[in-house]
């Protein structure tokens, strides 16, 4: 499918749980994006994918609610999408539930009891809940990074680089609490530069390049384009895209 493709008839009845619109935006002489738009469905997993400085980071910012574009429309207010950052907002010095308990409140979560005994059981991290995070390892961390996320039960989720620094176990781990997830409905929204994970977890891919969307559909759809693996296709995807772009 290409950016532009619409979708099908039947996506098309189905109401999106977050709609992306031409969204630009600038950083003084750099476009950082530009008109980038597409929709996630409900119980819809969807990966970002590009090189450094694609717009990755900025385009998630920006449907979270961290920072406004400079043109475009995001159907969802900031209070409907769980933001999950690349660097855990974790205070080490308290416990797991401390942090769950603090950001609660900081949420104006209502039934704040209620809901930090819920994220500690679907997170696994109940007889973690007692234990300072800095003892943590780095894929308890990140399980609590995005139940923080997750405190006011947003439809939509969305993480950058949720798996940074993660080992193949921990990354398991991760992948089969975030599925557990979109099986309740939640929407997931997840950049990653391991594009393998696109591949395995992500229903469908947005390709960026210096903030433009190149690519939107299924993975299996972009590896088709060219022989080899994933990511083998992928790269000849964006060097094909490269030697394209001064005849545009």
């Amino acid at each position: 499918m290409s950016a532009a493709e619409p979708l099908n008839a039947t996506e098309e009845r189905a109401e999106p749980a977050l709609s992306i619109r031409g969204l630009s935006k600038r950083f003084g002489a750099r476009e950082a994006l530009n008109g980038v738009g597409f929709d996630v469905r409900p119980g819809e997993t969807v990966a970002v994918i590009g090189a450094n400085g694609a717009g990755k980071t900025t385009l998630l910012s920006i449907v979270a609610g961290v920072q406004r574009a400079d043109h475009g429309t995001v159907s969802c207010a900031p209070g409907q999408v769980g933001w999950v950052p690349q660097q855990p907002a974790l205070y080490t010095r308290l416990s797991v539930r401390e942090n769950l308990e603090l950001f609660a409140r900081l949420e104006r979560v209502a039934e704040p009891d209620t809901v930090v005994a819920r994220m500690l059981e679907q997170t696994g991290l109940q007889e973690r809940a007692r234990e300072q995070v800095a003892r943590l390892s780095g894929g308890n961390r990140q399980r609590l990074n995005v139940a923080l996320g997750l405190l006011a039960d947003p439809p939509v989720l969305v993480l950058d680089e949720p798996s940074t620094a993660l080992d193949p176990a921990q990354r398991e781990r991760l992948w089969e609490f975030v599925s557990r997830l979109t099986a309740r409905g939640h929407s997931v929204l997840f950049s990653t530069h391991i594009v393998g994970e696109a591949e395995r977890y992500a229903e469908r891919v947005v390709v960026l390049d210096a903030g433009e969307q190149l690519f939107i559909g299924p993975p299996a759809e972009l590896a088709g384009q060219a022989q080899g693996d994933f990511e083998a296709a992928f790269l000849a995807f964006l060097r094909r895209h490269e030697r394209e772009r001064p005849h545009r």
